[in-house]
C-alpha cells in the first residue's frame, strides 16, 4: 500500500514544500525513515507509534518505509510528524482514501498523546504552500494565526489528530481560522518615551534625523548620560511597520522561535541588543544549518551595540559588509542561505576605559595611550559607516532638576513619518529611507545649491573624507532637508550633517 501526504520544511527564511511518502508492506518488520532526514526527523518513529496508539488506533507490527521527497535535500525539526504519521493511517486505512488531500498541505510536531504542537517557519511554509497551489494548510491551533497572515489560502487550526481524521474523513467539520486585517493601532508603538529624557537636545535632535532617514549613530559620552536610554527609546520614534515589512520581519523571528504562541504577525519594530560576549557567528547568523544571527533579527528595527569598543574586533568589523549590502549571504556544505538585514545601527560607547576622557568635572585616570588604545578598537572602516557621531555630555543639576515637559515620542514621531512621506513623494514611492539611496540615487535626489556646494568641497578638503564619507554626508543632508520639507539641499542642512559627522576628529584624529 502506498500513500502520500503534503507538507512543508523551512531551509533559511524560505518554505519548501515536501511529500511524505509510504510504503506499507505486510511481508516486512520494519519502521525506516528515508530522505535525508535529522536527528529530530529520525526520533518522529517513536512520537508517531506513540501518538497512532494514544489516539485509539493500534499501531500494527508491519513494514513502513517513509520518504522524505526531495530525497536530495536535508530535512530538519519535527514539523514532518503530521504529514508523516497522515501517510501511514492513510496505507491503514484509518484515513479514507477517498478523500482528496492532493490540495491540502500539513505541518505539526506530533505529542505523545497525539495532540499537535507549534514549530518554527510556519509562516514561510505556508507561503511556499500558496505558492505550489495549495488550497488549504493544516497546522496547530497555536500556529494558526501566524499562518493566517498568508493571503489566498484557508488555514485550519488543529488541536488533536483524532479531530484532523474526523475532519478529513467528513464526520465532524473543523472551521477555518478568521482572518484579522493588519492594523498597527493596537500595537505598543511608543513603550518607553522620550518624555522621560531630561535635556540632551543635541542628541534628541540627533535621534530624530537617524529614525527619518534610517541613519546608523554613534553615543560618546561619560557612564550616566543617558546613551542606553536613549537608544532605547529610538524604535518608539521610528514609523509603523507596513504590512510587507511585517511579514518579512515575522518570517525570520518565526523560523527563530522567538514569536510567542498565537502571535500573528509582528506589529512593532524589533529592537536587539546583543552583550558584548557574543561570537562573530551569533551576530551575523550561521550554524551547521544556517540560522539566523542577531543583525537578522534587527531587521526593519534596530540593533543596539552598547559598551561598544568592548565588543571583539573580529565581532563589529563583520558588520561592515552587511551595514552595505543590508543582506548576509551563509554558505555551508549543505547549502548557501541569504538573509535579510536592513537595520539602523546604533552604537553607544564612553570616551575611554574610565569614562571620563573630557569631562569637565572628573579627572580622567587614563593615559593617552589607553584612551587612544579604547577608542582605536572601533576601526576606521567601521567607524566611517556611522552616520552620525553625537556627544552626550553630562547633564547640570538645573537639566536634572527641572519640571519642563519633555517632548514625546509621538511629537517626535509625527515629524519622522512626514519627512518619510516628503522622501516618498520625491522619489515618486521609490525611496522611503535615505540611508538606503545608491550612488544613482545620490546623484538625482540630492541637489545642492551653490553655497552648499561650496561648503561641502570645503568639508571634503578639510576634513579628509574619503568617498564613503561623501557620500553619507549628502545622505544625511538629505534627510535634514526632508524634515524641513525642502526639496533642494542648503548650506545648512550641509553644515550640521557635517556637524553631526565631525566627532571622530576628536577621538580618533
Amino acid at each position: 500500500m502506498f500513500s502520500r501526504i503534503n507538507g512543508a520544511g523551512v531551509f533559511g527564511i524560505d518554505g519548501f514544500m515536501v511529500a511524505a511518502e509510504c510504503d506499507a508492506q505486510q511481508l516486512l518488520s520494519n519502521f525506516d525513515v528515508v530522505g535525508l532526514p535529522d536527528a529530530a526527523v529520525k526520533e518522529a518513529k517513536n512520537r508517531i507509534r506513540a501518538a497512532c496508539e494514544n489516539s485509539g488506533w493500534p499501531f500494527p507490527d508491519i513494514g513502513f518505509t517513509l520518504n522524505l521527497a526531495p530525497a536530495d535535500r536535508r530535512k530538519e525539526g519535527s514539523g514532518f510528524d503530521l504529514p508523516m504519521l497522515l501517510s501511514i493511517l492513510r496505507c491503514l486505512g484509518i484515513l479514507d482514501l477517498r478523500a482528496e488531500l492532493d490540495h491540502r498541505c500539513f505541518v505539526g510536531e506530533l505529542s505523545l498523546s497525539g495532540e499537535l504542537r507549534p514549530v518554527r517557519g510556519v509562516l514561510s511554509m505556508c507561503a511556499a504552500a500558496r505558492q505550489a497551489g495549495i488550497k488549504e494548510f493544516y497546522v496547530s491551533h497555536q500556529n494558526a494565526a501566524q499562518a493566517a497572515a498568508v493571503e489566498g489560502i484557508d488555514v485550519y487550526p488543529v488541536r488533536t489528530v483524532r479531530q484532523l481524521i474526523a475532519h478529513l474523513n467528513g464526520t465532524e467539520a473543523l472551521p477555518p481560522i478568521q482572518r484579522t486585517p493588519f492594523s498597527v493601532a493596537d500595537a505598543d508603538l511608543c513603550g518607553a518615551d522620550f518624555a522621560d529624557v531630561k535635556g540632551q537636545f543635541l542628541a534628541k535632535r540627533a535621534m530624530e534625523i537617524a529614525a527619518a532617514g534610517g541613519h546608523n549613530i554613534l553615543l560618546i559620552g561619560p557612564p550616566g548620560t543617558g546613551k542606553s536610554m536613549m537608544a532605547k527609546r529610538l524604535p518608539s520614534i521610528l514609523p509603523p511597520l507596513t504590512f510587507a515589512e511585517a511579514i518579512e520581519t515575522t518570517k525570520i523571528h518565526s523560523v527563530s522561535g522567538t514569536l510567542s504562541d498565537g502571535e500573528s504577525l509582528m506589529k512593532v519594530r524589533p529592537f536587539r541588543s546583543p552583550h558584548h560576549t557574543m561570537s562573530p557567528v551569533s551576530l551575523v547568523g550561521g550554524g551547521i544549518y544556517p540560522a539566523p544571527g542577531e543583525i537578522s533579527l534587527a531587521h526593519n528595527g534596530v540593533l543596539f551595540l552598547d559598551e561598544l569598543p568592548e565588543f571583539p574586533k573580529q565581532v563589529t568589523d563583520a558588520l561592515r559588509q552587511p551595514l552595505e549590502d543590508r543582506r548576509v549571504t551563509i554558505t555551508r556544505a549543505n547549502g548557501r542561505v541569504t538573509f535579510p538585514c536592513s537595520f539602523m545601527l546604533v552604537g553607544a560607547m564612553n570616551p575611554c576605559r574610565c569614562g571620563y576622557f573630557g569631562h569637565p568635572t572628573r579627572k580622567c585616570t587614563c593615559s593617552p595611550e589607553s584612551v587612544k588604545h579604547y577608542v582605536s578598537r572601533i576601526s576606521g572602516p567601521m567607524l566611517d559607516r556611522m552616520d552620525i557621531q553625537i556627544e552626550m555630555p553630562s547633564l547640570t543639576y538645573d537639566e536634572m532638576a527641572s519640571a519642563a515637559p519633555a517632548e514625546s515620542s509621538a511629537q517626535i514621531r509625527g515629524r519622522v513619518v512626514a519627512a518619510r512621506q516628503f522622501a516618498a513623494a520625491r522619489s515618486g514611492g521609490r525611496i522611503f529611507c535615505n540611508a538606503q539611496l545608491d550612488s544613482a540615487g545620490i546623484r538625482e535626489f540630492c541637489q545642492l545649491d551653490s553655497d552648499a556646494s561650496a561648503l561641502l568641497r570645503s568639508a571634503y578638503d578639510t576634513m579628509g573624507l574619503s568617498a564613503r564619507g561623501y557620500d553619507r554626508i549628502l545622505r544625511l543632508a538629505r534627510t535634514i532637508a526632508d524634515l524641513a520639507a525642502e526639496p533642494l539641499i542648503r548650506a545648512h542642512h550641509v553644515a550640521e550633517a557635517i556637524q553631526l559627522r565631525s566627532l571622530d576628529k576628536k577621538y580618533w584624529n
